[in-house]
């Protein structure tokens, strides 16, 4: 193959004013390489003439040539010279220099079982907090200089031992708070060795699901629900059947019948979502008496118990559990703010090790350091005082939302006495079809769920979702105008 050689000058252009020349150098080298200017195997200029050509010194130009090398779009022969790759990375990455031409086809690629049960993900831009926006807390209200504050001191006295990593449970001082924590004011009844540090109640649900659920086995959950636990366990390949809730909650006897035996049940018993009833303790006892006679473990998720608005928050399912059925899952994200993804599993003492070695092979555990820095702010008392505050904040806004609606929606739409969580349900009559009133609320920039989007059939009633928790009293005030504006009040 006869070689190909580059004769002086190449016509580059003249460097622009503040560019590194290396960089100059280099950049216009590597686009007459991508545009074909330079043919794969063609010989470059030696360094001396092409640094005497553009009046670069020797060094410049050996500093780009090694860059070119690196990436591989050039290869040096030992007394011969430097050539053109004839094999181009971009050619292998097919970006050509971000052109379209030259691509080859998309190729299929086939994906497992798991890939196809997944759904789409949407991300929901963030934007300032709106009537009546769901399930969020107030984040503009959280202490973040005092949590700096902590994260610095705690950054300037890490220790190599932290730095190298940590028990897969999760930070054992952080999973002795939590411990301490659950036992004192959640009525749960665990060990320190039962905890479980994990980056928030769906990672805990998917560890469940993986470790107990065939796919194609059935879970029972409460109807309407979280939609963030069903789209959990339909990738698990779990085949969900929806049980109904009433006033006391989960209905489990209903369907004993006429729904198989499922391997798991997901309920949220302190506050049920999104609903926001208490099941009471008859059903939690007869729960947990099937549960026990039938061999099936329940889930309990206690999302935002922490903020009841009446009386001390309900103990939790667990603490009435006696054989072990019960696995309690709580998130420091819901109450907190989002972006710290930790959360925690309380596991039967049988199962830690099970559960232990599913977290080994995957994430190990979650950030070390962000442990650290939340055991600090609990163990401090930050914790429990940013709780007080945030209920004190909450029962206002619903206040503010309960007062203006009795004002100006009295007789159309009657919204739930509710005692703890971050929003309530609000009931139209049979004549106000929720989803039109949803659709239109939209345009007026008003954010309302109905109960239909938290439903795997049917919607039990003609219902919506209010949130409050994050919206300002002025924000929660201009809602309720506009749907009295709607409704033609």
């Amino acid at each position: 193959m006869p070689r190909h050689t580059t004769s002086l000058p190449l016509n580059l252009p003249a460097p622009t004013a503040g560019t590194q020349l290396y960089r100059w150098l280099y950049d216009q080298l590597r686009s007459a390489i991508l545009e074909g200017r330079l043919h794969p195997g063609a010989r470059l200029p030696a360094t001396r003439d092409l640094a005497g050509a553009y009046k670069l010194s020797r060094a410049t130009v050996v500093t780009a040539f090694e860059q070119l090398k690196s990436e591989g779009y050039v290869e040096g022969k030992t007394g011969s010279g430097t050539y053109v790759s004839k094999i181009l990375p971009d050619e292998l990455l097919q970006i050509r220099g971000g052109r379209e031409e030259g691509r080859l086809p998309h190729r299929h690629i086939s994906v497992s079982a798991y890939a196809r049960r997944l759904r789409p993900f949407r991300p929901r831009r963030p934007q300032p907090p709106r009537a009546f926006r769901p399930n969020q807390a107030a984040l503009d209200l959280f202490p973040t200089t005092l949590w700096a504050q902590i994260a610095a001191r705690r950054l300037r006295r890490v220790s190599a031992k932290m730095l190298g990593g940590g028990e897969t449970l999760g930070y054992l001082p952080l999973r002795a708070a939590v411990t301490d924590y659950l036992n004192t004011s959640r009525g749960v009844k665990c060990s320190v060795e039962q905890v479980l540090i994990v980056s928030g109640a769906l990672e805990g649900l998917d560890r469940t699901a993986r470790l107990l659920v065939n796919p194609g086995e059935p879970v029972w959950m409460e109807e309407p629900g979280y939609p963030g636990a069903a789209a959990v366990l339909l990738a698990a390949g779990a085949r969900i059947c929806g049980v109904p809730v009433d006033s006391e909650g989960l209905q489990h006897a209903a369907v004993l019948r006429r729904s198989p035996r499922p391997k798991l049940v997901y309920v949220t018993p302190a506050h049920q979502f999104p609903l926001g009833v208490t099941m009471s303790l008859r059903r939690r006892l007869a729960l947990l008496d099937w549960a026990r006679k039938a061999g099936v473990m329940i889930f309990e998720d206690d999302y935002d118990s922490e903020y009841r608005y009446s009386g001390r928050p309900v103990p939790a399912l667990q603490g009435l559990d006696r054989s072990g059925v019960v696995i309690f899952s709580g998130s420091f994200s819901a109450v907190m703010f989002p972006a710290m993804r930790l959360g925690y599993l309380v596991v039967p003492s049988e199962m830690v090790d099970l559960f232990a070695a599913a977290q080994s092979v995957s994430t190990h555990h979650p950030p070390l350091l962000g442990q650290a820095v939340l055991c600090d702010f609990i163990t401090e008392g930050h914790f429990a005082r940013h709780i007080r505050r945030m209920r004190e904040v909450y029962a206002e806004r619903l206040g503010v939302l309960l007062r203006a609606a009795d004002e100006k929606l009295r007789g159309l739409l009657e919204i739930s006495s509710v005692e703890a969580g971050l929003q309530t349900v609000g009931w139209f009559p049979p004549r106000i079809p929720a989803a039109n009133i949803a659709a239109a609320a939209a345009e007026r920039d008003v954010e309302i769920r109905t109960l239909q989007d938290y439903a795997y059939g049917r919607a039990p009633q003609n219902g919506i979702v209010l949130g409050f928790a994050a919206v300002p009293t002025k924000e929660l005030r201009r809602g309720v105008d506009e749907l009295a504006k709607l409704l033609n009040v």
